[in-house]
């Protein structure tokens, strides 16, 4: 609070908080007379949707949270850089990537991007992030782009309107339940 009046902190968010524990947050700031978060930043994308969709979603629009998620191309796999456990030497990550979403449900990601990648006319990582971008509560997904080309390609994603089929394409795709 004594920053904020200081002028040298605009807002405050929090990470990986949980729906129970961002509630009681505001609900302690609003007690105390506190400044509250204003925003959240979980881990969400197609494939990781379960930490965010729910709960803590719901509060996030209820309370008008800004929420600026990372992981948002799951380091790299929404882009379609790592499709076969051949694909592990691809980074120094690339075990754990090829560990943790090479599966029946991962491959089914994959299809689906390229599917409505090549129905839009965009790049499976721009139509993983425009997916996102979509979605009720979320205000900015959080990329890291290792070139000057890259940061390009992830930029057009911001402008890019999937179609409602596309978009249900992604979802019934990514669905974990």
């Amino acid at each position: 609070a004594k920053l904020m009046e200081a002028g040298k902190v605009r807002a405050i968010g929090a990470s990986n908080y949980t729906a129970v524990r961002l509630s009681e947050a505001l609900i302690a700031s609003e007690r105390h007379n506190l400044p509250r978060y204003e925003s959240i930043q979980p881990e969400y994308n197609l494939y990781s949707r379960e930490p965010f969709e729910g709960h803590l979603q719901a509060l996030v629009k209820a309370q008008d949270l800004g929420t600026i998620n990372y992981y948002a191309l799951a380091s790299g796999f929404l882009s379609g850089k790592y499709r076969s456990p051949a694909d592990v030497g691809k980074s120094a990550r690339g075990k754990k990537i090829v560990d943790t979403y090479l599966n029946e449900r991962g491959y089914r990601i994959l299809k689906a991007l390229d599917e409505v990648a090549e129905d839009a006319g965009c790049t499976p990582a721009q139509a993983a992030l425009a997916w996102q971008i979509a979605q009720p509560g979320i205000t900015s997904p959080i990329v890291s782009a290792t070139s000057l080309t890259q940061l390009d390609e992830l930029v057009k994603a911001a402008s890019l309107a999937l179609t409602r089929d596309q978009l249900a394409r992604l979802s019934l795709a990514s669905d974990w339940r």
